[in-house]
């Protein structure tokens, strides 16, 4: 048996912070737009992003396709978590402008103004991450995440004025910093949508609001290569072996040790695509007693194998078939 050698190494972490570093999301460019007059810009569809938005001054409307249309205000975040195809707008009724034309020529850091600025303005971030893994772990969300408790904008308030000092003052560092700082402004509203729309809403994020579910989800991304049993992971979450499955499988959308197995299978992926590890060291290292075992079970999991996954396209599914298997696999 594996001990637990992950436990000590990624205690300091949570569920959250594991599965938004293996989305790896880059912070492609943070800018601003300072839009004046009558003004409507469409921005395209963009699979394989998340877009983050905060508006800092004045009011527009926001047209997120195959969603009624909502009103934003200065303080207002929002999240696209799946790049769809967006209207922003001081009137919907005008005819818009390709967001390219706008944006085209912007640098990380730059403010472009459009009609002369001064009536809406608002900072962006567009992080790139793994389509295919994002729609797995992400796909649950809504298409829009909109942030406008006064609570909510407090929360973010410190982040939004840090981010808006290092693009306008230009310091040594300020891109990174910058970076940073959206990066920590993703992972805050994501917090507060979590702690305020989880209720039974399914999927993972969802599952980790949940304060058994959450216990047995951190419990598995502390130490994966454990053999974990459906009796100690019920045990983590404070409810009987049955309930636990149950309510597991409904939030989650799999059952407990599917979701482990799967999320072996992504560390694994991730450490594939490094390329410093022999399958034999990644197998080991995740609680497979074999380089066989971990093959079938990537394989089952991913739809390739281990040795053609850095080069194959067919890596992940949205919504993942956990089939069984008799690979020897230490807790799947």
């Amino acid at each position: 048996m594996v001990a637990h050698s992950f436990a000590i190494v990624r205690k300091c972490h949570g569920p959250l912070s594991d599965i938004l570093s293996i989305l790896k999301p880059e912070s492609y460019l943070t800018a601003g737009l300072d839009a004046g007059g009558a003004w409507a810009i469409r921005f395209g569809n963009r699979p394989g992003t998340i877009k983050c938005h905060v508006v800092t001054a004045g009011t527009c409307w926001l047209a997120v396709d195959g969603i009624d249309a909502v009103q934003l205000v200065a303080g207002d975040c929002i999240i696209l978590p799946s790049g769809r195809p967006f209207t922003l707008a001081s009137d919907l009724a005008l005819a818009p402008v390709d967001a390219h034309d706008v944006l085209s020529q912007a640098c990380p850091g730059d403010v472009i103004l459009h009609k002369g600025g001064g009536s809406f303005a608002f900072l962006g971030t567009r992080f790139e991450v793994d389509g295919l893994k994002a729609g797995a772990l992400l796909g649950a969300l809504p298409p829009l995440i909109h942030l406008h408790e006064i609570d909510d904008r407090d929360a973010m308030r410190w982040c939004i004025t840090q981010l808006m000092a290092e693009m306008r003052e230009g310091r040594p560092g300020g891109m990174l910093a910058a970076r940073h700082l959206a990066h920590l402004m993703l992972l805050r509203a994501f917090r507060l949508h979590l702690s305020r729309q989880a209720g039974d809403r399914v999927g993972l994020l969802y599952a980790l609001a949940d304060p058994h579910l959450g216990k047995a989800i951190e419990a598995m991304h502390a130490d994966p290569a454990y053999r974990w049993t459906l009796a100690e992971l019920a045990s983590r979450a404070g409810l009987s072996r049955s309930i636990f499955a149950e309510r597991f499988r409904a939030r989650v959308g799999e059952t407990p040790i599917g979701y482990l197995t799967r999320w072996r299978m992504m560390l694994a992926s991730d450490r594939l695509a490094i390329g410093r590890e022999s399958l034999g060291s990644i197998a080991n290292a995740l609680g497979y007693e074999s380089e066989n075992a971990f093959n079938t079970a990537f394989r089952r999991v991913m739809g390739c194998s281990p040795r053609r996954y850095p080069h194959s396209s067919n890596m992940f599914s949205a919504q993942p078939t956990m089939k069984s298997t008799n690979a020897r696999v230490l807790g799947a």
